[in-house]
């Protein structure tokens, strides 16, 4: 399959240049929230960024779907300055899945529909290519197509999300900590269908986890922030085996407990 945005073979499909980004504190103070940010991202590549609370993990995703704009420093999607990319169609090109699985009101289908709504387009049938293209990735079964989405459980109302997702065909797509509800056997699956579709749409998979054993499982590369850093970045696999700075060290021997103390952004 062609893709809908072909990338040049030079450029990284996603770059971030030296991003900076801030927040008010408690008291009106200026808090850093990311601090020069220099990483790249490539098709059918899929990077885990882990870290404490609060070093920033959700706020550099949130700057790359343009939720919130840099103090400094450029985005790069396909050689483009993400701010010269009109919003309605950077976020069909740039996908994001939240923590919560957000579900809107009516059937699984509906559900599917809702970014053409959105767009004032035509909505898709149930039997349309988009439909049956986005749930086979997602690995939902076209019986679901009909149920109330709010009904369904949280893997199965994460796995619409995702197709959801998916149906604009992007080229990146962003998950923020999208297992964080879910027990293990359901992790896995999700976890399994993410790296396929990464693979097989050969898109860019930027996840944030505090599950360090799913990042071990499905992620080429590791981006660990601390207080707005990036401390280390490289292949997943040498990362977690030989950690270099302190602060990766003690993350990583910390007790496991499903990693649940690092649930924050």
């Amino acid at each position: 399959m062609t893709p809908l945005y072909p990338a040049s073979e030079t450029v990284p499909l996603l770059q971030l240049q030296g991003v900076s980004t801030v927040r008010k504190g408690v008291q009106g103070q200026t808090v850093p929230m990311l601090t020069d940010i220099c990483c790249s991202f490539q098709r059918g590549e899929l990077t885990s960024v882990i870290g404490p609370s609060g070093g920033g993990k959700s706020s550099l995703i949130r700057l790359i779907n343009r939720l919130e704009d840099p103090l400094q420093g450029r985005i790069l999607l396909a050689g483009m300055d993400i701010k010269e990319i009109h919003p309605p169609l950077l976020r069909r090109r740039v996908g994001m899945m939240l923590q919560k699985a957000y579900m809107f009101e009516g059937t699984v289908l509906q559900n599917l529909q809702q970014p053409f709504k959105y767009r004032k387009e035509p909505l898709p049938a149930e039997d349309s290519a988009e439909i049956q293209r986005c749930i086979t990735l997602a690995r939902i079964s076209p019986a679901y197509l009909g149920r109330d989405g709010r009904t369904l459980s949280g893997g199965e109302q994460q796995r619409v999300n995702l197709a959801r997702a998916l149906i604009s065909r992007p080229e990146v797509l962003l998950l923020d900590e999208p297992t964080s509800a879910l027990d293990r056997p359901t992790t896995d699956s999700l976890g399994a269908t993410l790296q396929e579709i990464c693979r097989s749409e050969h898109i860019a998979v930027i996840i944030v986890t505090h599950d360090l054993r799913l990042t071990g499982r499905i992620a080429d590369h590791l981006i660990y922030l601390e207080n707005g850093l990036i401390i280390e970045a490289g292949k997943t696999a040498d990362l977690l085996a030989t950690p270099h700075s302190p602060g990766l060290q003690q993350f990583l021997a910390e007790p496991d407990d499903e990693q649940g103390g690092h649930d924050g952004k």
